[in-house]
């Protein structure tokens, strides 16, 4: 019997630290051997290979893999953008989502936009096969949808475009000095009265979240701190004008949804 235990934690440790190598090679490990290599940098530098490798990212894409990712909060927090989509009146109105992200938020967006009116949903990413797993994802919907390949810091979109613009995860995978390039372009294409819906990471309350958080960051994802301290999306929001916001937080302030008008 206590064999068998100690041969079930040795498998349980083994399973645990394969999962931390494979998401540590395809997100920061990623990053550290570009550097390495002394390639020349692009837009798409940044970008985790778990984002744009068609074969990863149909690996990883699955309910319950992001649900946990974001500690079994992924429901409420799609839920909280859906219900605010849903009180609107998009009537014949555009809707944008900036940035492809894991999970069922694409399509429980599109859902809710259309049911409150919008006639037109676009979605832009940086990465072609994260807006054509997308559209895998859509169904019957993907006729009301325009995907967009371009960069959620410097998108060719027109002024005042949009009415409601949602940002899914996006911010803590930028880089500092784009995080409010993206918030800038977020407010140049909505409309005046336009809301943007931003689900992020946020600093959490208690000792042991802040820990856990930090050695997370530390290893898997080193832009996201920012967003504790120096970038902070209301700080960026404030530093610039012309916001109304309101922040809410979720699983002891793990996370946030910020709803932020524009003026």
């Amino acid at each position: 019997m206590l064999s068998l235990l100690i041969n079930s934690v040795y498998t349980l440790v083994f399973l645990l630290s394969a999962i931390a190598l494979f998401f540590f090679m395809t997100t920061r490990g990623a990053l550290l051997a570009r550097a390495l290599s002394f390639s020349a940098a692009d837009d798409k530098s940044h970008v985790y290979p778990i984002y744009s490798d068609m074969w990863l990212i149909r690996l990883v894409d699955y309910q319950p893999v992001i649900s946990a990712i974001l500690l079994f909060q992924y429901h409420r927090l799609v839920g909280k953008i859906t219900s605010g989509l849903r009180q609107l009146d998009l009537s014949n109105k555009k809707v944008l989502i900036t940035s492809c992200a894991f999970g069922n938020v694409i399509p429980e967006v599109v859902k809710a936009a259309l049911h409150s009116g919008a006639e037109r949903i676009l979605i832009a990413d940086i990465i072609q096969n994260e807006l054509v797993h997308a559209r895998g994802k859509l169904g019957d919907l993907v006729g009301k949808v325009d995907f967009i390949e371009d960069d959620a810091t410097n998108l060719k979109l027109a002024d005042a475009i949009v009415d409601v613009n949602i940002m899914f995860f996006l911010l803590h995978e930028l880089p500092h000095h784009l995080k409010q390039h993206a918030l800038n372009e977020a407010g140049r294409m909505l409309r005046p009265g336009g809301k943007l819906f931003l689900a992020e990471f946020h600093r959490p309350d208690t000792c042991v979240l802040r820990a856990l958080g930090w050695l997370y960051f530390k290893v898997f994802e080193p832009y996201g701190l920012a967003l504790w301290d120096t970038h902070d999306p209301l700080d960026c929001f404030d530093s610039v004008g012309g916001w109304s916001c309101e922040r809410k937080t979720y699983f002891f302030g793990n996370f946030q949804i910020i709803t932020a008008t524009r003026l």
